[in-house]
């Protein structure tokens, strides 16, 4: 560590801390007026938002809740969770953002492991919740959230079920002081934590404090709203999320529309004609999501009757095909993609085309760009290295892991100390990605470590096999994995779901041989070529949306009927 000079400061100087109510201190001077919508059922203004957040503060602490105590919700995307966002971390208290996706086994885990106190709870979810109420260990408190119907503003509290004593959300924030006094603490404090599946074993629980947040918040406004590029958020934007919000805060992106004081709608439960409707009739401009969404909306009938033109999409949590890229264009949509995880709070780098693709490059050019992962955001530190840690070159062909440095990062797995230093070895988060830097720093994921294919001594990359197959117009989804061969080591195998109109008209033949016109052109290697093309009505997801490549090599393993 190198020496520096350091004054003390003047004993009456404030020692400002980055704490999460500071970003809300912009947004009752800009833009007051701007709306907090949820669905078709309530709208308020950021002076609401505020007056909510302090009532909120209010009730849980009159409730008993303690600085350091855990907060978990189960909830759809609302008004709600904007709400919990601030208030509970801003007590000095920790969110849990419950993955509700997640099985019932799991879902206990995690609110055990977490040590959960309180718990807010969505009426559809009390169910699931009655189910483990007599195995959660810590919980002492239960709250009831209820969507009320448009017809009846005060419709009675829904039975708790066998939660004897529990309060209703609306009722308790009622009864609660307008004001809260919002003290300081340590920056470092932790604000909020949640669950990332893996391969094997329980949910890894991934944490973030306020200055990790609050600085993660001030880099993604820069990097979304200062660069040049089709696809910026600024303060005049109205904002959807279309990503769930226990899935790493939203991406923080409501964070960063808070501070903007950029007017916000949320959808609750994602149906696909619902959020359509609701964005234009809402004029959405700017939402993020995973593929497998972005897919289900662009699929769907209503979206051929609206007007997407003015729709900016940040495209995350795996890699966008080119294929779906090009039909979301063709609606109007426009793309970027980011880069990040679960543990990287996630924003590491977005699209950014530089001035003479934005200006010149046609439209294949450009969308060539917009599904690479991009850029590093402002603070970001990435390498790619080889097994031995060594830094890779940015040439473009190189590939090696991601690791990365940035303020914003876990700074470990809740209890489990020794895959918290497996994931910080030497000094360097390892995104367990492997990926290639371009000389002009465009990062390109290949894959996940886990899911290269190692066939005949050569790396496939199952992210570039799905890209290609995608292009091909009878394609809807593809998925491609690795499966164990004699010969080789491993073989891509694809599993495919046809759009409608080309249900038995195409086989496996016709796949394989668009891919080895592709190996004619130079294009690919014909290694690459799957040995089996498998045709599916649907391709398995997580939790998350995102393609569940080990439920996939299970089931093919075992073995799903085959053609070709």
């Amino acid at each position: 560590m190198i020496q520096t000079k350091i004054l003390p400061p003047t004993a009456s100087a404030y020692a400002y801390p980055l704490l999460i109510k500071n970003l809300l201190l912009t947004t009752l001077t800009y833009e007051p007026d701007r709306e907090i919508v949820y669905r078709d059922s309530v709208r308020y203004d950021y002076r609401g938002l505020n007056e909510r957040i302090h009532r909120l503060a209010g009730a849980l602490t009159t409730a008993g809740l303690q600085p350091g105590e855990t907060v978990a919700i189960l909830d759809w995307d609302s008004h709600r969770y904007l709400e919990c966002f601030f208030a509970v971390p801003m007590t000095g208290a920790v969110l849990h953002t419950v993955n509700v996706r997640l099985s019932r086994e799991q879902i206990l885990y995690t609110m055990n492991h977490a040590e959960d106190s309180v718990v807010l709870v969505h009426t559809d979810f009390l169910p699931l919740l009655e189910s483990i109420k007599d195995e959660l260990t810590t919980v002492k408190k239960i709250i009831l959230l209820r969507d009320a119907p448009r017809d009846s503003p005060n419709p009675p509290v829904p039975d708790p079920g066998g939660f004897d004593g529990a309060d209703e959300y609306e009722a308790l924030l009622a009864a609660a002081s307008p004001h809260y006094d919002f003290g300081d603490f340590d920056e470092n404090s932790v604000a909020t934590t949640f669950y990332t599946t893996g391969t094997t074993g329980n949910p890894k629980g991934v944490y973030f404090s306020h200055r990790q947040l609050v600085l993660h918040t001030l880099a993604t406004s820069v990097a979304a709203g200062s660069y040049e590029t089709t696809v910026r958020f600024r303060s005049d934007d109205v904002y959807m999320p279309i990503t769930p919000m226990f899935h790493v805060h939203a991406w923080g992106i409501p964070y960063v529309a808070t501070m903007l004081g950029a007017k916000q709608v949320y959808p609750g439960k994602y149906e696909p004609a619902a959020l359509l409707q609701l964005l234009v009739r809402e004029k959405v401009t700017f939402s993020h999501c995973v593929p497998t969404i972005l897919h289900m909306l662009v699929s769907n009938p209503v979206a051929k009757t609206v007007d997407l033109s003015r729709w900016k999409v940040i495209i995350g949590g795996s890699a966008l095909p080119q294929g779906l890229a090009k039909a979301a264009s063709d609606l109007g949509i426009q793309l970027i993609t980011g880069y990040g995880m679960s543990e990287t709070c996630p924003i590491l780098t977005l699209t950014y085309l530089k001035g003479r693709t934005l200006s010149e490059g046609n439209a294949e050019e450009q969308i060539a760009y917009r599904i690479k992962a991009g850029l590093p955001t402002p603070l970001v530190h990435l390498r790619i290295v080889d097994e031995q840690g060594q830094s890779l070159p940015h040439n473009g062909t190189s590939v090696g892991e991601v690791v990365v440095r940035t303020p914003w990062l876990t700074q470990g797995y809740l209890q489990e100390p020794e895959q918290s230093e497996q994931l910080w070895q030497d000094g360097w988060l390892h995104t367990g990605d492997v990926a290639s830097i371009s000389p002009e720093g465009y990062l390109q994921i290949s894959d996940r470590l886990k899911d290269v294919i190692k066939t005949g001594g050569e790396w496939v990359s199952s992210l570039e096999i799905e890209n290609l197959i995608s292009q091909h117009e009878a394609v809807s989804e593809v998925a491609v994995v690795g499966l164990p061969d004699e010969k080789w080591g491993e073989r891509p195998v694809a599993l495919v779901v046809l759009k409608p109109a080309f249900a038995g008209r195409v086989d496996a033949i016709s796949i394989k041989d668009f891919l080895y016109d592709l190996a004619r052109q130079g294009r690919i290697n014909e290694w690459y070529v799957p040995d089996r093309i498998i045709f599916a009505p649907e391709i398995p997801k997580t939790s998350v949306g995102k393609i569940d490549k080990k439920r996939i090599r299970h089931e093919v393993a075992n073995p799903l009927p085959a053609a070709g």
